[in-house]
């Protein structure tokens, strides 16, 4: 089966997990997304994430999601802000901030993904991925 927006896939499943509590969620691997989940654990909206390889030749990801006590999600939005028929791009001076600093912007630049803070802290600018709080 072939995805147009794979990353808006891996977003939904999380999304999807999140609202039936799930402890963990699996999601075809790639560079691209492995970096997200990266970027999301170091900011703590994820427990952990590992990388699987299953029978077939397509890894998985399996993201483990953090909750706080009473079973509330640590991660209560994820959007897609780049899609593949609107890419969109931000300078170094354009970086959004979501909610006040609250959650984040993660940001493809010619240094790999980061947050839209590391991204401006380094002056780079690039492709707006998605926004997480």
């Amino acid at each position: 089966m072939s995805l147009t927006d794979p990353i808006a896939d891996m977003l939904t499943r999380i999304r999807n997990a999140i609202t039936s509590r799930h402890e963990f969620v699996l999601v075809p691997a790639s560079r691209t997304k492995i970096a997200i989940a990266k970027v999301l654990k170091e900011e703590g909206f994820i427990k952990d994430y590992e990388v699987l390889k299953g029978n077939t030749p397509q890894r998985v990801i399996k993201i483990y999601l953090s909750y706080t006590g009473k079973k509330q999600p640590a991660l209560t939005g994820l959007q897609r802000v780049s899609k593949p028929g609107m890419r969109v791009y931000c300078q170094k001076g354009e970086i959004p901030r979501i909610y006040g600093g609250l959650g984040i912007a993660v940001i493809s630049t010619s240094q790999g993904v980061m947050t839209g803070q590391q991204a401006w802290k380094k002056s780079l600018g690039g492709e707006v991925l998605c926004y997480a709080w």
